[in-house]
């Protein structure tokens, strides 16, 4: 006989096969040192956070109040569904000067949302008339003004009051009336490449722009544009990928310290007897006696088809080469030179950290950190954690059973 659904448990007690730990004092410490770069010229200046793609893979209610708590005046998500999540995160913290933190919403407010953005106190960024006209009418609705973000395009042509929307604003300015307007935005397009033109004439343009309809404070510069120096800084940063710990100066050493460790168990360690294949493809050829774990991971959970064969995972402070092709669920690594008692069913291996960061994994794999941080696959449990708790392993020293195998 089956049990009853009402009497399952709410999830299993079994730890998960695959974890994410996100160093929150990390977060916060890579908060601190954007924020320093900007006040070192501006003293007034502040460092919000965008956490779209639900907190670039992480959970975004584990890093939106996390940046809270680090004193970011401001969130940014791209949709609505992203910005209502985030504000029940927000007034499930402990402390209520959090529960109204503003959180605006990049793509806008569409037809028939308006509702949704009132309950949940969302705040559209205005990209063009259209959301202009439509949060006029909430406003005078409500009976007065409602907060938004203005977003002026200067050269990446998406979103943004284009070149004709621009002057139709300047030619009346009075349309900006039924809002309050509390960021004027912009976004750039090349900040990653310092020496492409495109970054002063985006520059130009922007303080020109805000000379005439500039309301509120100004913000211009992502990740890697605050690294552009303090001319592209303004009032307001708007980092992203570099909270989380990615490099946002291409090709210079990273000035921002880890957030992500991805661990996973060792499901199966066999040792194979003669030339055998490993598999799919038969695309890694084994000879007799290696030994060949079995990782519970796979390009289901984000980790990158294109990474096959490339890069090495940690054991118990080992490095073990990955073997063949990425499936689904399942990477085998080579541990044949790894100490044998240390090699066994439940044993962890990390796969990003020290010894790997998500930079290295994205250059393997042919793509940016970016995408590697936003695929991390929903069957990850999530583990929100100090500097303190994190485990890191000189490489080739053993560890401890006791440490190898943690309880996640």
């Amino acid at each position: 006989m089956s049990t009853p659904l009402t009497a399952l448990p709410a999830a299993p007690a079994a730890p998960p096969p695959a974890w994410i730990e996100i160093d929150l004092d990390a977060l916060a410490e890579n908060h601190a040192r954007l924020t320093g770069l900007m006040r070192a010229h501006n003293p007034a200046a502040e460092v919000t956070g965008v956490i779209k793609a639900d907190g670039y893979g992480l959970g975004a209610d584990i890093v939106g109040p996390a940046l809270a708590r680090a004193g970011a005046p401001a969130l940014f998500v791209a949709h609505l569904s992203e910005g209502a999540a985030l504000r029940r995160a927000l007034r499930a913290d402990p402390d209520p000067a959090r529960h109204a933190l503003p959180v605006y919403i990049l793509n806008g407010m569409a037809e028939g949302e308006r509702a949704d953005f009132l309950a949940f106190d969302l705040r559209p960024v205005l990209n063009g008339p259209d959301d202009l006209d439509r949060w006029t009418r909430a406003g005078q609705a409500q009976g007065g003004p409602l907060p938004a973000a203005l977003h002026i395009d200067t050269g990446m042509s998406r979103l943004g009051f284009d070149e004709a929307g621009f002057k139709a604003l300047a030619a009346d300015p009075a349309r900006l009336g039924g809002v309050d307007i509390r960021i004027t935005m912009s976004h750039l397009a090349c900040a990653d490449d310092p020496a492409h033109p495109l970054n002063r004439r985006q520059l130009d343009r922007f303080r020109a722009v805000t000379a005439v309809v500039g309301r509120g404070r100004l913000s211009l510069a992502n990740s890697s544009g605050l690294f552009l120096g303090p001319d592209f800084h303004f009032d307001l940063g708007r980092p992203g990928v570099a909270l989380y710990g990615v490099n946002p100066v291409p090709g210079h050493p990273n000035p921002m310290v880890p957030v992500v460790r991805l661990k996973a168990r060792v499901l199966q360690v066999r040792t194979i007897d003669s030339f055998e294949s490993v598999g799919y493809g038969a695309a890694a050829r084994a000879r007799p006696g290696m030994r060949v774990a079995t990782l519970a991971i796979g390009y289901a959970d984000g980790w990158p088809w294109s990474a096959a064969g490339k890069g090495e995972v940690v054991i118990a402070g080992h490095r073990a080469p990955i073997l063949g092709r990425v499936s689904m669920d399942l990477v085998t690594v080579d541990v044949s030179t790894l100490p044998e008692p240390l090699i066994h069913g439940g044993a962890v291996a990390e796969l990003i950290g020290d010894h790997r960061d998500i930079d290295a994994l994205a250059k393997d794999a042919g793509t940016i950190g970016y995408e590697i941080l936003t695929r991390l696959g929903r069957r990850y449990a999530r583990q929100p954690m100090t500097s303190g708790q994190t485990q890191v392993y000189p490489i080739g020293v053993p560890t401890p059973q006791t440490e190898v195998d943690p309880a996640p």
